[in-house]
Formats: structure tokens, sequence, C-alpha cells
């Protein structure tokens, strides 16, 4: 494989907002909640969107060479980015575990990176529980809908990153947008969802008894990095740079993605805006040419 643009899988969640679609996302709907920008996920693709291979699902073209020597020594490709919207509050919800997941679901787990693209005046996210809790608590306040009191409230600024690992409790609130790194997982478990009523007319499914099974109940502790880096585990490595005139390689360990948040130019050629993401096989090279930032995400040995 050469350098690719990517077409994301696009997502219309009743919380969908509608900065993605103003800012060039396309999609069948009016509101965008979430693209899937690199994603081999069954539940959304992401497409080629330049070259010969165009139209193609990536996780279809991708061979072994090109994601990667470290990713091939995963069972399943361990990396999903995102883009999202929060038109209203997401969930109150938790991620499980691999140990658990695995055990379970038939489905690995979920830790996860949020960087803040753009936000409304006072909107933020809930992450983490304020402090040391315990299960009989949250259930109560489950029961009562006070759950969000237990919760750290941090109202957000553009350029601010957010590191939430499996077991702890959060939700993005209405007004925030952000570029997700997260395992490639896809599984979820809903607490409090403030009585909404879903597309099909029925309150949307809650899953507290699993829920309360993997959440940590321990005062929450920010985890932060050393710049350039903005997130890293055992899945994935993300970190934040400035766009110019250079060159980006992947080794043979691992490909490289890269998101765009602003800005304009090209990428081996191939044109570039925000939000655009560029997948650059391993042992291969982007020589970038413009303005703006990026993010760019490697797997982990």
């Amino acid at each position: 494989m050469e350098t690719v643009k990517l077409k994301p899988a696009t997502k219309d969640y009743i919380w969908a907002g509608k900065n993605l679609k103003l800012w060039g996302k396309q999609a069948p709907y009016d509101k965008i909640a979430e693209c899937w920008e690199l994603s081999f996920h069954k539940d959304g693709p992401s497409l080629i969107d330049s070259g010969t291979d165009k139209g193609k699902r990536l996780r279809d073209v991708a061979r072994k060479e090109d994601i990667g020597e470290y990713v091939s020594a995963f069972p399943f490709f361990p990396v999903l980015i995102k883009l999202i919207d929060s038109g209203d509050n997401l969930s109150v919800q938790v991620h499980p575990s691999d140990d658990y997941a695995l055990k379970n679901e038939n489905s690995f787990g979920k830790t996860e990176r949020w960087h803040v693209i753009h936000h409304e005046k006072g909107a933020g996210l809930y992450v983490g529980f304020k402090r040391d809790t315990s299960l009989e608590e949250v259930e109560r306040a489950l029961k009562e809908g006070t759950i969000l009191s237990l919760l750290n409230f941090f109202p957000v600024e553009d350029g601010e990153d957010y590191f939430i690992p499996s077991g702890t409790i959060h939700a993005i609130g209405k007004g925030v947008t952000v570029i997700e790194i997260q395992q490639n997982s896809n599984l979820t478990y809903r607490l409090y969802d403030y009585n909404r009523i879903g597309k099909d007319g029925k309150p949307r499914e809650l899953h507290i008894e699993k829920a309360l099974k993997v959440i940590d109940t321990r005062a929450y502790k920010p985890i932060a990095f050393e710049k350039p880096l903005i997130g890293e585990c055992k899945y994935f490595s993300s970190s934040l740079h400035k766009a110019g005139e250079e060159t980006v390689k992947a080794d043979k360990d691992s490909f490289i993605s890269l998101t765009f948040l602003d800005g304009e130019g090209k990428v081996n050629e191939l044109p570039y805006h925000a939000l655009d993401t560029f997948f650059i096989p391993a042992n291969k090279k982007g020589v970038l040419k413009g303005s703006g930032s990026y993010v760019l995400t490697k797997v982990n040995h």
C-alpha cells in the first residue's frame, strides 16, 4: 500500500451535534454524532478515499506488512479513532477491562483518550468520582437520579486532553467536540441516560448490573503525559504536532495515522483539510507541506 486518505463511517445517535456536518463531513442525515476516522471495526469500517483502491474498506486492503509487526502481534486491530460531537449530553457510562469483556462479552474492553477540538461556553466532561465511593452509594444515586453529583465535572478548553482507563465512569457533556483515540471496541455499559427516549420510542437500554461489576469506585486521578504525547497505553500512542514542511516515517513495527485538526496542505501530494485522516503504511513515509496541527497515532508493542 501507499499512503491513503480515509473516508469515515458516520453515526447519527440521538445526541448528535451540528459541527461535524458544518465542518464538511458528509452523511445522509442532518447531524453527525461520530465519524469513525480510522476503523477496522465491523460496526463501522473506514473506507479508502484516494488512489486505485478508493471506495474499498481499509481493513480489506491493508496487509500484514502494511499494518506492521506490532499490530500483527495482536489478535485484533487494536485502535479505533473517532471524531465525536455532542449536541446533547452523552449517557453516563463505563467500559469494561479486557479481562471482563473477554470472559463475558466475547469482546475486548476499552480504554480511551479525548482531545478537545471545540467547546461551547461552559461545556465540559464528566470523568470519574470526586472521592472514593461504594457500589451501594452508586446504586442509591442511580435510583435517585443524582449520579452526576458524585462525578467530577471538568469545564473544558480547546486543546485539553483526558485519559479514560477502562472502569472509569464518564460522560461527554453537551457542546463538546473531541477526537477520541480508543481501543478497537464498541462495548459500552450505560448507567444513566437522563430518562431519554430512543428512536424506537422506548427508553434507551441501561446496563447497570454489568456496569457495577466493572466500575472503579475510587476517586479519579487525572493522568498526564509529557508533550507532544497526549495518550499512551498498551494499544496505542498518540501525539500532537504542528504541521509544516516535514517528513513523518512509519517503521516496520506500525502504521501511522494522521488526523488534521485544522489548517490545510498536502500529504504525499494528497490534499488535506481540517478533520481529514490519512493512513501511512508501515515502512512508508508521508511528506507534509502545509499548516495547522495534527494528531499522530501508532501502535505500541
